[in-house]
């Protein structure tokens, strides 16, 4: 949903930018110093921005206009292509840094020139909280009073949870390099820098996973947030001419969700009377609620 004002297109951006700065940042420093941490990094931070592309090109599909093929539109288009960037996180940024640190067990090399991979390590720690601040400031904006774990359970805004999911995982990454390069060079065996490799792999697989589990629900055919549902509730009891709510079904179509409610009418009412009513009902529900982008409502005496 466009969740009260926030805008993905702006943390996307964020993140990109950063993760493109970190990434060239971390292959100067992997190449001068050859640690396994920071190739694991360079992986890692390229991987974000094709997936950084791969988001906007989900928001830029799911908003061609509805046709005869898709009268609903392509709002689902925003979740398909979040969850390719799950699988690419997966298997690009986490199978290849556990590869990586594993193969580097087997040959454990020396590094040089560490300090630069210190500098560059702490300066992406910088450029990516500056990015996970963006994030977090459009995900207040969506998740209003609810606590950041409340949105993160119930929220419909794939783009933004894989933005955080990524952000989060690049910062701790970030300190998990950090802290086993600074083993390697103090106790002087570079294994601490392999297993910091595999460490920053297993993060990533599991951020993946989670992402793809939350994003498959979506993608699947998932009802609007509870919050929207209960607003949409409390509209339909306030309404004068409607005698009872049988059922209300939303779904998720993307950044608009479609609504379909059976209710009962007065019986006295005439159709013309009653057809206006429901006009204005379908009004004052997407008036308060804007991310509903389709209302069908039945008339019925009985569920």
């Amino acid at each position: 949903m466009s969740a009260h004002g926030s805008n993905p297109t702006r943390a996307i951006m964020y993140a990109f930018f950063a993760n493109l700065g970190v990434a060239i940042a971390k292959a100067v420093a992997a190449y001068f110093t050859g640690s396994s941490s920071a190739i694991a990094e360079v992986c890692h931070s390229v991987a974000d921005c094709g997936n950084q592309l791969l988001l906007l090109v989900g928001i830029k599909r799911s908003q061609k206009a509805a046709d005869a093929e898709h009268p609903l539109g392509y709002g689902k288009a925003s979740y398909f292509w979040s969850f390719i960037v799950a699988i690419l996180l997966f298997s690009v940024g986490g199978l290849f840094s556990i590869y990586e640190g594993t193969h580097r067990l087997s040959h454990p090399e020396p590094m040089s020139n560490a300090w630069i991979l210190i500098v560059v390590l702490v300066a992406s720690i910088v450029m990516e909280g500056a990015s996970l601040r963006g994030c977090l400031i459009e995900i207040k904006k969506a998740r209003g009073e609810r606590t950041l774990r409340e949105w993160i359970k119930h929220t419909r805004s794939s783009e933004l949870l894989v933005v955080l999911g990524e952000d989060y995982a690049a910062q701790i990454g970030l300190f998990l390099a950090l802290g086993f390069v600074i083993l390697a060079i103090v106790t002087g065996n570079p294994m601490y820098d392999a297993m910091g490799s595999i460490c920053i792999g297993v993060l990533l697989v599991i951020v993946a996973v989670f992402i793809s589990i939350k994003v498959k629900a979506l993608l699947i055919g998932r009802s609007a947030d509870p919050e929207t549902v209960a607003k949409i509730k409390s509209i339909i009891a306030d309404d004068q001419d409607v005698l009872e709510l049988f059922n209300a079904v939303t779904l998720q179509m993307g950044p608009k969700a479609m609504l379909a409610i059976k209710i009962r009418m007065r019986e006295d009412m005439p159709v013309g009377a009653a057809a206006r009513a429901i006009n204005e009902l379908e009004r004052d529900i997407k008036k308060a609620i804007p991310d509903i982008g389709w209302c069908f409502v039945e008339i019925d005496v009985t569920d």
